[in-house]
């Protein structure tokens, strides 16, 4: 197979993801909602995203900072008071959480300006976001810089999932009810889940 050779070590930030963004795909999307010291509530879409463990559960993203350095409020908020929710969104909420992505003055709440609804987490401060098919309440266990990558390591302490999307006996997740939003190449670039195939595990 005849390959093009992209140096990326050698290429980091803009022309990097430009690149790696567009081919690791189709990505998880978390809406991660956060609390500053005012109790204003920051809504925002990543999809440097994913879980990586499950003793304990992790998740691990990768919030940025602003031009200037400064951190972002999602990142801001992790420093200052270690917890988050982390959504995932299907495709009724999918305009809503691209809209999350807008970029606000500190102190604007995401969550006011598209009407999102929300109630109270039970284990942490920030809410869940009503809409929202699952909630994952998560508290950071670590933050580490990597040159100008920020990556925030959370422990998963409980699952809010829309009644009937997974079996409270078995734990099953049922994907005739459950189709969230992939991302695909950056900026505008998504996918649906509903078209599933698949291949039986090798058993031996």
């Amino acid at each position: 197979m005849d390959a093009v050779r992209f140096d990326v070590a050698a290429h980091p930030g803009a022309q990097a993801y430009k690149l790696l963004a567009g081919l690791v795909v189709p990505r998880p999307i978390a809406l991660v909602t956060t609390l500053d010291a005012q109790g204003v509530v920051n809504a925002a879409p990543f999809s440097f995203f994913n879980v990586m463990g499950t003793e304990p559960p992790l998740a691990v993203l990768a919030p940025g900072d602003r031009e200037d350095g400064t951190p972002k409020d999602t990142a801001a908020n992790l420093l200052a008071n270690g917890e988050c929710v982390i959504h995932l969104c299907d495709e009724p909420m999918a305009d809503r959480m691209v809209a999350c992505a807008r970029s606000l003055p500190p102190g604007v709440s995401e969550v006011d300006r598209e009407r999102l609804a929300t109630r109270p987490a039970e284990r942490v401060r920030p809410p869940i976001l009503v809409d929202c098919p699952v909630a994952l309440e998560c508290r950071v266990l670590d933050i580490r810089r990597y040159g100008e990558n920020r990556v925030v390591v959370v422990e998963i302490l409980l699952a809010h999932v829309r009644a009937g999307i997974a079996d409270p006996v078995t734990w099953r997740v049922d994907y005739a009810q459950y189709a969230p939003v992939g991302r695909m190449n950056s900026p505008d670039g998504y996918v649906r889940t509903r078209d599933i195939f698949r291949k039986d595990f090798p058993r031996s």
